[in-house]
């Protein structure tokens, strides 16, 4: 692999740290600006509709510069944004910063891994994919596990004015080492977004990736009062636990995006079947310490082995159209789901049932995909038909 991918792995680590940290920092600010817990997941959620928002709009503005600069200018306000975390008084103004920040997250994951697809041969683009969303799982590794502790150290606002120091990091990474390339000859601004959006396969390939991970972040949301509240926890044993996610989603990520390259259809449902199964076993697993620290690996291992094989399904179903533009929809859509999903999450804990319910409701959601994915695949074969019917020139 060539180095310019470890400097797109760089980006999504300081990115990934971001977007993660805040699930083992809620209780703390929670506490320090006075909301409860269900409140303060209101900053999950507002980065995720951050992203949401950001992906397809920033992408389709930055659609004929080159890629190079793109990134480069995302990871500057991603630095600005973090620092505003810091520095944020109070509620609302921490929220306004997260949905700042997230406005470069979608752009920077659908451009890399269109970048990170260009830079290898063609059956090692699902690896490629991979390895750039291994500085996200890496994140969850070392960075958030880190960041928890340093929060309940010095504080939640340490963590983020260290996570810009790894941003700024990034950025001398990104311009070390990524190739300076003309901007792409695909932008077709916002006709491209209509031509992707009216793809079946590219539709249901969203949705699909939408619900897999709404049943995600029902859980991982709120991941810190179940252990602490239903599996008897300590609060101070909770960045240790989240290092066993992070583990799992490294495994599950290269896992994922090796099965891709083999047997790309096979790889996604495989994936979301076993993404099922976790979120329908993970209350059962609670009951004890050793099972549920195994339920939060096995949840991370199940959740990112889905990312790779869907991201590059939509992809290989945008020729024609912008492939950068398709890859921010189902950026956007994955951040979709992370926001639907701290909702319900937040929703289900108000409920008589409280968080008792969340994993089923969680898998529930999640199983749905399933029938979603199969429609975008006979979505695909119809499309495959008709193209194979048609006359050529």
């Amino acid at each position: 692999m060539p180095l310019a991918l470890y400097a797109l792995t760089a980006g999504a680590f300081g990115i990934g740290i971001t977007e993660f940290v805040i699930m083992g920092l809620l209780l703390d600010i929670g506490r320090d600006l006075g909301v409860s817990t269900s409140v303060a997941g209101f900053l999950v959620s507002g980065y995720a509709l951050g992203v949401v928002v950001g992906a397809p709009l920033l992408t389709l503005a930055t659609a004929r510069q080159a890629r190079k600069r793109t990134l480069l200018g995302l990871m500057v306000i991603f630095v600005v944004g973090n620092l505003a975390y810091a520095l944020a008084p109070g509620m609302l103004s921490l929220l306004a910063a997260r949905v700042f920040t997230a406005l470069t997250h979608g752009t920077f994951f659908g451009v890399g891994a269109v970048v990170a697809a260009e830079l290898v041969a063609p059956n090692r683009r699902a690896s490629a994919i991979a390895l750039m969303f291994t500085g996200l799982t890496l994140a969850n590794v070392l960075g958030v596990p880190f960041g928890s502790w340093l929060g309940h150290v010095v504080g939640w606002r340490g963590t983020f004015i260290a996570v810009a120091l790894v941003g700024l990091c990034a950025f001398v990474a990104l311009a070390r080492w990524l190739p300076s390339t003309p901007a792409p000859n695909d932008a077709g601004g916002h006709w491209a977004a209509f031509d992707v959006l009216r793809r079946a396969p590219v539709l249901f390939g969203l949705g699909t990736t939408v619900l897999a991970y709404t049943g995600v972040f029902t859980v991982f949301t709120y991941i810190a009062a179940l252990l602490t509240l239903r599996a008897g926890f300590g609060e101070t044993q909770i960045a240790p636990i989240l290092l066993v996610f992070g583990v799992g989603l490294v495994i599950g990520n290269l896992l994922g995006g090796r099965f891709a390259d083999h047997a790309p259809l096979a790889a996604i449902f495989v994936s979301l079947a076993a993404l099922v199964l976790v979120l329908a076993g993970f209350h059962l697993m609670l009951a004890a310490p050793l099972s549920s620290v195994l339920a939060v690996g096995l949840l991370g291992a199940a959740a990112f082995s889905t990312v790779a094989p869907l991201q590059a399904w939509v992809m290989a179903r945008s020729a024609g159209a912008s492939e950068s533009l398709a890859s921010s929809f189902n950026i956007a859509a994955f951040n979709l789901g992370a926001a639907l999903g701290a909702l319900l999450g937040g929703a289900v804990i108000r409920s008589p049932g409280g968080l008792d319910l969340l994993p089923w409701c969680a898998a529930a959601v999640s199983a749905l995909s399933l029938p979603s994915m199969l429609l975008a695949h006979r979505g695909d074969r119809r499309r495959l038909e008709v193209v194979s019917a048609s006359p050529s020139c």
